[in-house]
């Protein structure tokens, strides 16, 4: 065969370098220690955000795009992996992890936000090329167009069975948690359909920043000069940040006059402290007080009513932290590192007693979506013995007429009304106090004597509160 008769070749085409899109890459970066390190979201991303304006010019924009790239990822990964579960020839968990970040990255953008189609499947394998590398991008890209041939609705219909043939199964894909919780969040919360729906929809919004300014160092007008700044629901000491933005920023909490909390966790320090009391009120216990959010609102109460409180934390590091909270505290105080469970102190010794017992946190899964794929049904065995410990240490240290408060950031059973009812049967000489009326104004508080808060009916994180007062 001759020379003339070969068909010249084309060219090739030259290799193109990808294009490196700093706000996806920040997403990136964060799914992976979310993923490789158990951190946490709002841990992580605070950092990575600063060192990208320092770096580059990273504006409030590119931070906005970022930090909502991450949080939705987190929040809408079991229905993500349900989906792409259907675009993947194999399982997912035979794909690498950083591939699946980087296809839950892409598949957020094309499902839940108004990015367009062509544009986020393209950002998402430029990503990939920097990341991944040329050969695992061609896989994202396959997998992503397939995933771009319907919107989310429509993905439901296929991947989420219907709802009459397993109501928990289809609640757990539609709204993105692990059936086990849509289970356990179900039975707390009683009812039908529409209240478990309007839960998890609450658990996957973006929660509001609040405040608190804490009395006798700061007033909630001084924090309502900040830009989208509007009054607390319930409490008179919350302010809320409706865009967001960087609390640090805002000069009282630079200070430390003011702090970020939610507003269930203040309603429910101001509970404690407003409790009816036989007796005297001088002397407050703060038993579980790491960080240090509710021990700082407690001993501003306490300073304006001259009463003293003992915050102690058994973690030193986290007791550093308390310190540092209630730093500048208006009269005296104490933090110390001790074990809750086995006290320095004498029986008998308080007034007050709060203890906000470590929990599995299904209450506060709008601010740590990543917390609900960590958790298993047996970590409530793990967490009962030291609820129960602490609660019977609180109910041992105040004294005859005191009121103990016994809270959790969960609102599972096993950990509210199953303690409590556990410790008041080996505490006959107790009673439960009505704890609706001190928190005066919030509405849907059910039956009582003791309090359940939640996202979808308070705006607030699912607060769990008891008040119990020692008799004899």
């Amino acid at each position: 065969m001759s020379d003339t008769s070969r068909r010249p070749r084309k060219p090739a085409k030259p290799y193109r370098r990808p294009q490196k899109d700093p706000v996806r890459i920040l997403a990136f970066e964060a799914l992976r220690a979310v993923d490789e390190r158990d951190a946490y979201a709002n841990l992580v991303l605070p950092p990575l955000l600063r060192k990208a304006r320092e770096e580059s010019d990273f504006d409030a924009r590119d931070a906005a795009l970022a930090t909502e790239l991450v949080y939705g990822t987190l929040r809408r990964q079991g229905t993500y992996d349900a989906i792409l579960a259907a675009c993947v020839d194999r399982p997912l968990r035979e794909v690498d992890p950083p591939v699946l970040d980087v296809l839950a990255l892409g598949a957020h953008q094309l499902l839940g936000t108004r990015i367009p189609s062509h544009a986020a499947v393209s950002a998402t394998v430029e990503l990939a090329r920097v990341v991944l590398g040329d050969g695992r991008a061609k896989f994202v890209n396959a997998v992503l167009r397939k995933v771009a041939r319907d919107d989310l609705d429509g993905w439901l219909e296929k991947v989420a069975p219907p709802y009459e043939e397993d109501p928990e199964d289809h609640l757990a894909v539609v709204h993105s948690h692990p059936r086990w919780i849509v289970s356990a969040l179900w039975d707390s919360l009683g009812g039908g359909r529409a209240g478990i729906e309007d839960l998890l929809e609450a658990d996957n919004e973006r929660p509001e920043v609040t405040l608190v300014a804490r009395p006798g160092r700061s007033v909630p007008e001084e924090l309502l000069d900040e830009e989208a700044a509007v009054p607390g629901r319930w409490s008179p000491y919350a302010v809320r940040l409706t865009e967001g933005g960087e609390p640090g920023a805002v000069r009282a909490v630079g200070e430390g006059r003011a702090g970020v909390q939610d507003e269930g966790s203040q309603l429910v320090a101001l509970a404690l402290a407003n409790a009816p009391l036989d007796g005297p009120d001088g002397k407050w216990l703060d038993g579980c007080a790491g960080p240090g959010g509710k021990a700082a609102l407690l001993a501003a109460l306490a300073a304006e009513r001259g009463a003293v409180l003992l915050a102690s934390e058994k973690q030193p590091h986290r007791a550093g932290l308390v310190a540092r909270a209630l730093a500048g505290n208006p009269g005296p105080y104490q933090v110390i590192a001790a074990d809750g469970t086995r006290p320095p102190w004498r029986p008998g010794s308080f007034d007050r007693v709060l203890v906000d017992v470590p929990c599995t946190g299904l209450g506060a899964l709008r601010r740590r979506p990543e917390a609900r794929w960590r958790r298993r049904p047996d970590d409530l065995d793990g967490f009962a013995p030291l609820q129960r410990g602490l609660l019977r240490t609180a109910l041992e240290s105040v004294r005859v007429g005191g009121v103990v408060g016994y809270a959790t950031c969960s609102p599972h059973l096993a950990e509210t009304r199953a303690v409590v009812a556990d410790l008041l049967k080996q505490f006959p000489e107790t009673e439960l106090i009505d704890a609706r009326p001190l928190l005066p104004g919030v509405p849907a508080l059910g039956d009582g004597p003791d309090v359940q808060l939640w996202p979808h009916l308070h705006g607030t994180d699912a607060m769990y509160l008891a008040l119990v007062r020692r008799t004899g």
